[in-house]
């Protein structure tokens, strides 16, 4: 662990010698992560990439990629292309990426359950940005739009995220 590091429990997110407020998943943080539990996943897991909503921001780092209308995210638990980027038309059970709502402005991906995934241990850890403070999430980590940014504009790829229980 280094300070290069974001250091996730219920209660902040340490990254860079700087505290940040954030929200995780609504079924709390778990080491038996499930598809559809709610829960954030213990672990020591990786950022892998950026996607962000070139229509309402710049980009955030120069590895972002944007998102657009047609990019979706599976989580068909039993399909190939399980919690990976898929584009519409997509059969299977899927969460759009662009959204109306800001939460998904930027994404930081991150590795659980990523590149290849067992199918029913979770789909979408994101790193997103939060409702309002505190909010609960649907298993990623959420941060202010403020906080968000700054992260995405000092992490790397490979930068760990250490989820404690």
């Amino acid at each position: 662990m280094s300070t290069k590091d974001l250091v996730v429990t219920r209660w902040g997110t340490r990254f860079m010698g700087r505290d940040f407020p954030c929200s995780i998943g609504k079924g709390g943080i778990t080491d038996d992560k499930c598809e559809g539990d709610g829960a954030t996943p213990v672990g020591i897991h990786r950022i892998v990439g950026v996607l962000y909503r070139p229509d309402r921001i710049s980009r955030p780092c120069d590895w972002a990629v944007p998102i657009g209308p047609a990019d979706l995210w599976s989580d068909a638990s039993g399909d190939a292309a399980y919690n990976q980027m898929v584009r519409a038309p997509y059969a299977h059970s899927h969460e759009a990426l662009r959204r109306a709502d800001p939460l998904y402005d930027i994404v930081l991906l991150t590795d659980w359950n990523y590149p290849v995934a067992t199918a029913g241990k979770g789909s979408a850890i994101f790193i997103h940005r939060w409702r309002k403070p505190r909010h609960p999430t649907e298993g990623c980590v959420a941060f202010s739009a403020e906080n968000l940014l700054w992260i995405a504009q000092h992490a790397q790829i490979g930068t760990g995220v250490i989820v404690r229980p």
